[in-house]
């Protein structure tokens, strides 16, 4: 079930802080992009109500580390259009004990709407899939969920984690601590970390309610215990 988007608008505008509306990118060039990749479902559609949402932030120098020779993973990996860090993977509604997903989209994606959104979401097939997984199910047009995305993104301060990872005894919760310390207002219960079987850092969840207020994450979006052991790869 979608939520209204003028509801949506004014709680996200509301919370924006002044930032950058680009991902953590040393550098983006846009590429050309003349058509949207075609989604395939690959679970039935599920429509609730939307009690939260959660921002998943993936960590493109550990997501590139086996991808940089890989052609359809070119922009993020390549190093030929830009470097990154932390990258939008997405913005899912949440409803309660699950989730909605494949709605039915009222309007199509289009090829200007998904060069737009490169430079937070580096890959045509993954803003192409967002929109049809999850934002058909928050809102009417694919144009309205990947601004609410830049609002969100924007009002973020993301900490120097390149830095961060040269610290000795680096734990997931020294990775929710700066986030915290760079965003007042943030709280460490509502910022989940996703470390691989390794323990090097994938993703950072931020979880909000259904207004855009940091909430606590659910236990399937809070990920490593702040007592993990958490390494952070520089791409080197």
């Amino acid at each position: 079930m979608r939520s209204g988007w003028g509801h949506l608008a004014g709680a996200v505008v509301a919370l924006a802080l002044p930032a950058a509306l680009h991902a953590q990118a040393y550098q983006c060039r846009t590429p050309q992009v003349s058509r949207v990749p075609a989604v395939t479902p690959d679970a039935p559609r599920r429509t609730m109500p939307v009690t939260g949402y959660t921002m998943a932030l993936s960590w493109s120098p550990e997501f590139c580390k086996r991808r940089a020779e890989d052609r359809s993973h070119a922009f993020q990996c390549g190093g030929r259009s830009g470097r990154f860090g932390l990258v939008v993977h997405g913005l899912w509604p949440e409803g309660g004990r699950s989730w909605p997903q494949w709605c039915e989209a009222k309007a199509a994606l289009t090829p200007a709407e998904v060069r737009g959104a490169m430079c937070l979401m580096p890959s045509e097939r993954l803003v192409a899939r967002q929109w049809a997984k999850h934002g058909s199910c928050m809102v009417q047009r694919p144009a309205q969920y990947l601004k609410v995305i830049r609002i969100l993104f924007g009002g973020l301060r993301l900490p120097d984690y390149d830095r961060i990872s040269r610290e000795e005894g680096l734990t997931a919760g020294r990775i929710r601590a700066a986030l915290v310390d760079a965003n007042p207002g943030w709280r460490e219960d509502a910022i989940g970390v996703k470390l691989n079987e390794r323990g090097w850092l994938e993703e950072i969840r931020l979880c909000y309610s259904k207004t855009f207020r940091p909430a606590p994450c659910a236990p399937s979006r809070r990920g490593a215990k702040d007592t993990a052991p958490a390494r952070i790869w520089r791409g080197l």
